[in-house]
């Protein structure tokens, strides 16, 4: 490709709005242009680029058994209201209405589609295992786009769906897509774990996410070194130690506390360590019942030690979304903001969720209910119960990991890929059976795996770069060579140019007479490629046991 030609332009200065360096890379390399909030268009060097790295992913998913297909955008609404997600799913989704009138979706993803797919042609258990993908385009409604590529709202994925008649063939096509990740992002040049992650608006039974490490991620993860646990900080769980367990219940007493509004005043004020208190936390949830939403008020409870996990909380009541409540409607159950407790309040319309190490922990201090007041010595069970315990607490540095003991570590992380054991979520919804060698009727057991194209090519831009510039891997540079032309050197530049391309290799010819030589180096700083500059992490192995992950840096990419 000659410059003279090429549709783009380089920028000297990055959009004032752009924080992360891939996003102004990406801009001033001339790679991407954004037309609204999360939505970009890609130019002809980021397209070659996607590309590249589309064309890895199907070589990989064919390598494992796949089957390259296309499924629709736009999705008439009845098959999501099959499944509910046309119910569960919040302001995230797009929504409209065709000329006829009909609700209609634009695609988050394709279980509902690949769904009805299978109902129509899988027939027996003859039919499978089977494995389809394809790569489309999908629509999310982010509240909060953010880092040019890293979060937007409409976006390129490669999605690819199992198809199994039982659920060791699940775990055979699960463990199969763990491994074809890790080769993706491999031969990527992107260094990535996989940690347990939290399933979702997908649900199924386990999910994991590959996580590229670095200080731009949104996600938190936990890790401990000692013995390999990782997981994302959604669904985290840790060695949980009770205060006292065995200390008798003491009678409950009411104490004056004047101005103490926090845990960390209240342990100050009795002189006792936060571990000794309760945390009241008052959230709204937003609740499917049938096919209605519904707000209830949601009264949760954790040791004041520790912070409340949202995401275990949505997850215990079922929640489409959370808030934070409004001080009037705190006082609406008869409770009491920085001095709540579940005891006294009205139960109509609430519920309780008390973490699983309270009734564990005898005796601890918690509002009164009344302001300027504290009861000491509350015990779950005799002074008040929940609707639910479970765990709803999050992990954090230093506590002990639930496998081994050890000291756990948080980094931050950005999820590049993600994988789903769907089992019969969806099969059953919408009765996508098959007969099996019995002659009865099963639902399909189904997994579902997700890798989006732009955030990957984000990521890698992040990784590689310098102060001049982007140093893209081989594997995914738009092009393998760079020719810049000076005067008098045109001539030779030419043949250099016709040599290349007869020998197949890809070349950016820059033949412009205008630019200066230092506007044309300038201008070729972000079409480098190159691994001198990876400052990358080894591989670590991640996730289920007995699997490794590659551990090479630069395993099987040329360099040259």
């Amino acid at each position: 490709m000659r410059m003279s030609h090429l549709f783009g332009q380089t920028l000297r200065e990055a959009p004032a709005d752009a924080e992360f360096k891939s996003h102004q890379l990406l801009v001033r390399a001339g790679f991407i242009r954004q037309l609204g909030a999360g939505i970009f268009s890609y130019l002809p060097l980021a397209r070659r680029s996607l590309t590249k790295i589309e064309n890895i992913m199907r070589e990989e998913m064919d390598a494992i058994g796949g089957q390259e297909m296309t499924m629709p955008v736009v999705h008439p609404a009845d098959i999501w209201k099959e499944t509910g997600r046309w119910y569960e799913v919040g302001s995230e989704m797009g929504r409209f209405k065709d000329a006829g009138g009909r609700d209609m979706v634009l695609a988050m993803t394709h279980e509902e589609v690949v769904t009805d797919l299978v109902r129509n042609i899988i027939h027996s258990y003859r039919q499978l295992p089977a494995l389809i993908y394809h790569i489309q385009t999908k629509w999310r409604d982010e509240p909060r786009s953010r880092g040019g590529l890293i979060r937007v709202r409409e976006f390129t994925m490669k999605d690819s769906y199992s198809l199994d008649a039982d659920w060791e063939g699940l775990d055979k096509q699960y463990w199969a897509h763990y491994q074809a990740y890790f080769n993706i992002f491999r031969r990527c040049g992107l260094d990535v774990i996989a940690v347990e992650s939290d399933v979702g608006m997908m649900g199924g039974k386990l999910a994991h996410e590959f996580m590229y490490l670095s200080p731009i991620g949104e996600d938190t993860l936990v890790l401990c070194d000692a013995c390999g646990y990782t997981a994302n900080r959604q669904v985290a769980v840790f060695r949980k130690q009770a205060e006292d367990a065995d200390e008798a219940p003491k009678p409950l007493e009411k104490v004056e506390t004047p101005g103490v509004t926090t845990i960390q005043a209240l342990a100050q004020f009795l002189n006792i360590p936060e571990s000794k208190t309760a945390k009241a936390v008052f959230m709204v949830a937003t609740i499917t019942e049938g096919q209605e939403d519904v707000e209830k008020f949601i009264f949760a409870v954790v040791r004041g030690d520790m912070d409340l996990n949202e995401t275990k909380l949505s997850n215990a009541v079922k929640a489409k979304a959370l808030r934070p409540a409004h001080e009037e409607e705190i006082r609406a159950i008869g409770a009491s903001p920085g001095y709540g407790s579940p005891i006294g309040v009205r139960r109509e319309g609430v519920i309780v969720v008390v973490d699983d190490l309270i009734p564990a922990s005898p005796n601890l201090a918690a509002g009164a209910n009344e302001d300027g007041y504290h009861y000491i010595n509350t015990n779950y069970g005799r002074d008040y119960t929940a609707d639910i315990v479970t765990d709803i607490v999050a992990a954090a540095d230093g506590y002990p990991c639930s496998e081994c003991g050890a000291a756990l570590r948080t980094e931050r992380g950005v999820e590049v890929g993600n994988i789903f054991k769907l089992g019969t979520r969806y099969s059953a919804a919408m009765n996508a059976t098959f007969l099996d060698k019995d002659g009865k009727q099963k639902p399909v057991i189904m997994g579902s795996y997700g890798i989006g194209s732009g955030r990957l090519l984000a990521c890698v831009a992040e990784e590689y770069n310098d102060e001049y510039g982007l140093c893209w891997p081989i594997t995914v540079a738009p092009y393998q060579v760079h020719i810049v032309a000076l005067r008098g050197g045109f001539d030779a530049a030419e043949q250099v140019y016709a040599d290349l391309q007869a020998a197949g290799v890809e070349a950016l010819y820059d033949d412009r007479t205008a630019p200066s030589p230092g506007e044309k180096f300038n201008d070729a700083e972000p079409h480098r490629r190159s691994f001198a500059h990876h400052r990358g992490r080894s591989f670590a192995q991640a996730g289920r046991r007995g699997i490794e992950a590659p551990h090479r840096k630069g395993a099987g990419l040329d360099s040259a």
